[in-house]
């Protein structure tokens, strides 16, 4: 393999060498490479780090002051960055990478050219992962001196406190992540900002541009109030200008850092960018948005009339940022309730507490939703509400899954959420952090406002399979923005109890035909979303205490466990037309040429169920030889057993583990009380997983995972370890997902090669 020298060019750089470049410098050079202004520039490797970290001995030191760090504890957080960055600053950069550094500056310009010093780490402006802002930028450097010192400041940088403790959260190991440092020759803009190619929200095709006077830090770090403009492509025209008040600009400061200063009176109200320049820039963007296949957020700047384009990074990462640090910000605000942070984002609005679910009526639109514990039957007013708060449940729990799936801020396990909170009441819920403030707290978003989109599709192509999970079709569309490679789980009962009448309802009054088409519509909309990719449907699950509130429900059984009751596969060979209903779903859809539709048993404990299961689909005329149909593994019989299914004839099988965890160590995963003992890697559900991984790999049958397990970094990473097929995540976590697996999947075929060059 090629050695990575200390020093690449911008025109020698792709999208690919982004572990070496990180993700600023790839995106540069992707740019340029493409014919769009980008100003020169060079970058110190991020081998030449790892050389430096090497040869001065301070890979092992950081090491020891870093491991088993407790980042929640923010007086040794802060103490052993301020340790590794005095170790990093003070060492002595090795002889042959400043002079690699030297002779590139001198090459860019025989005189002290002024230039932009930039951190790039290698794991940066990835969607769900973006680091940009964790590291250290210097502008206005000038002269050889300067520029080393700026150089080995920014790898510093890489070991500040909030980036220590984003990784840590992001799953990052600190020994893996690398930076690298670009070296661009500065633009002294005379205007600059930030423009979206596409809304940051939305996804509408209009762009969004932002400008103030001067370097574009005062716009990026909101310092100043910018001109807003907007320009919708489809119209090619400019549909909306906001000229601001411009007090404050960014300059450069003699010939070193930058200074902020007062905006002349004559240019604080001035138009910032000419109608030519806005078209000019909304053509960059849209060129940079074709290639990358993705939204945009660039920042660029203008000298004389010339546009630079400064930098590029997915759209994906906006939402988040707005989602998060919105309590910082608020120190003084009164915290009404803590729980466990279960999906990312602030909203405000009114409280509506909802006791039963045939309340849910009075649920509107905008309002924060307060419950002991959601149901599936609640789901209709889930998609209504701007943010939910629990007493109960934990990450794994249907509130914390749903709200997940529709971008909606939830917090819970708040335990006295239904006491405390009062109907009505005004309150602005941090779904990140697990907070509910009293009160309109700024930086949250206004009831009835969007949710966060996430847009783009995963640059990382992976021999492991990344799927995401889907519960209901109006999460399709965001689920498959992701660049998931199919559906690993699509929850049909959603489809159903969101109907509120049970099937046993439908039969009844003789509306099996109504009940086929809300079934057969709802998972069309979900394959429609994902043509050429597997989706696998699981069969309807729902324990019978979530079909006792709706229409048909009178009857059901009280069951004193109906987690372990009459549900799964179990419930529906008992109750043949429900069974059949949906079957007759599956096979019209079938019919209609959807053959990447796999269909997935539920609750399944003995062979004899899926065999049970699969004769009764051939009575009701399904080719179950040329279908796929599976199982999920979430009860331990079905794990000890699995060479028995792989011998009855199942075509995939899929880790269900939220329910696996719970039946293995009896832990309740809705119960707040036991929740911190949940535990997704404790060493029998591990086993488990693994035997029927490898049993599963000896007959050629896809192996999956689909529970809330899938969706952790550190999990994925073992579980590509130990040779599984496919990972199916939430949809806010498959960017995460995809790039662990990816390094996970380099990195043992780099330790197979080291092993071979070895021998």
């Amino acid at each position: 393999m090629k050695e990575v020298p200390n020093i690449l060019w911008l025109e020698e750089i792709r999208k690919e060498d982004i572990s070496s470049v990180g993700g600023k410098g790839a995106s540069l050079g992707e740019m340029a490479s493409i014919g769009l202004p980008v100003p020169p520039a060079f970058v110190v490797t991020a081998q030449a780090f790892r050389r430096f970290l090497v040869e001065t001995g301070l890979d092992q030191k950081i090491f020891k002051v870093s491991d088993n760090l407790d980042v929640e504890d923010n007086a040794a957080l802060e103490k052993a960055a301020d340790t590794i960055k005095a170790l990093v600053i003070k060492s002595k950069m090795p002889s042959a990478i400043k002079d690699d550094i030297k002779a590139s500056y001198k090459k860019m310009s025989q005189k002290d050219l002024i230039v932009a010093v930039r951190s790039s780490a290698t794991a940066e402006d990835l969607p769900d992962a973006s680091f940009a802002g964790q590291q250290d930028t210097y502008l206005n450097i000038k002269g050889e001196a300067a520029l080393l010192t700026s150089v080995q400041n920014c790898w510093a940088s890489l070991y500040g406190a909030r980036a220590i403790y984003y990784r840590a959260k992001q799953g990052f190991e600190d020994s893996t992540v690398n930076i690298a440092v670009v070296v661009q020759q500065l633009v002294h803009s005379e205007k600059a900002g930030v423009m979206f190619t596409s809304h940051p929200i939305s996804g509408e095709p209009i762009t969004i541009i932002e400008g103030s006077w001067g370097l574009g830090e005062a716009v990026v770090s909101g310092s100043v109030s910018p001109d807003h403009y907007v320009f919708d492509q489809r119209t090619e025209s400019i549909a909306e200008t906001t000229i601001a008040n411009k007090k404050v600009e960014i300059v450069p400061d003699g010939s070193h850092g930058t200074k902020l200063v007062a905006v002349d009176a004559a240019r604080q109200d001035a138009q910032v960018l000419a109608d030519a320049e806005v078209a000019k820039l909304a053509m960059y963007g849209k060129i940079a948005e074709n290639h990358y296949g993705v939204p945009q957020d660039v920042e660029w700047g203008i000298v004389a009339g010339t546009i630079y384009i400064l930098q590029s990074r997915p759209i994906t990462t906006i939402g988040k940022k707005e989602a998060t640090g919105m309590s910082g910000q608020n120190k003084d605000a009164k915290i009404l309730l803590k729980g466990q942070g279960a999906a990312p984002g602030t909203a405000t609005g009114k409280v509506v507490i909802i006791r039963d679910a045939k309340d849910t009526g009075a649920v509107k639109e905008g309002d924060i939703l307060v419950t002991r514990m959601t149901n599936p039957d609640m789901v209709p007013a889930m998609r209504k509400v701007a943010a939910i708060v629990t007493d109960e449940g934990g990450m794994t729990c249907h509130a914390a899954i749903v709200s997940r799936e529709l971008g909606t801020p939830a917090v819970v396990g708040t335990k006295t959420g239904t006491q405390q909170l009062k109907n009505g009441q005004l309150v602005t819920v941090d779904g990140e952090l697990g907070l509910v403030y009293e009160g309109a707290v700024g930086g949250a978003a206004k009831a009835g406002s969007a949710a966060p989109v996430v847009v783009g599709s995963a640059p990382v192509i992976t021999a492991t399979s990344v799927k995401v999970n889907v519960s209901i079709p109006e999460a399709a569309a965001r689920a498959a923005a992701t660049g998931a490679d199919g559906v690993g789980l699509l929850r049909i009962e959603h489809l159903i109890l969101g109907l509120n009448k049970t099937p046993g309802w439908y039969i009844s009054n003789h509306k099996e035909e109504e009940f086929v088409k809300e079934l057969y519509d709802g998972i069309k909309i979900v394959l429609d979303a994902f043509p050429g990719k597997t989706v696998w449907v699981r069969t309807l699950d729902a324990p019978t205490d979530e079909f006792r509130n709706m229409a048909g429900g009178e009857n059901e059984p009280l069951e004193h466990n109906p987690m372990l009751g009459w549900r799964g596969i179990r419930r529906d060979l008992q109750s043949p037309d429900q069974f059949r209903l949906q079957v007759e779903a599956f096979k019209r859809l079938w019919k209609a040429g959807y053959e990447h539709l796999g269909v997935m048993f539920p609750m399944v404990s003995h062979p004899d169920q899926f065999i049970k299961a699969k004769e009764m689909m051939r009575d009701w005329g399904v080719d179950v030889e040329n279908v796929e149909l599976g199982i999920m593994i979430e009860i331990p019989a079905s794990a000890i057993m699995i060479e028995d299914f792989l011998q009855a004839g199942i075509k995939f099988a899929s880790f269900g583990t939220n329910d696996l965890i719970q039946y293995t160590i009896a832990i309740d995963r809705n119960n707040e009380n036991v929740a911190d003992m949940y535990n997704p890697q404790h060493p029998a559900v591990l086993t488990l997983i693994h035997n029927s991984i490898q049993k599963c790999r000896e007959y050629g049958v896809e192996c999956s995972i689909c529970g809330q397990a899938g969706s952790d970094p550190k999990m994925a990473v073992w579980l590509v370890e130990h040779g599984i097929s496919s990972i199916s995540a939430n949809i806010d976590a498959i960017a995460k997902i995809r790039e662990a697996v990816a390094r996970t999947e380099k990195r043992i075929i780099l330790e197979a090669a080291r092993n071979r060059d070895a021998e």
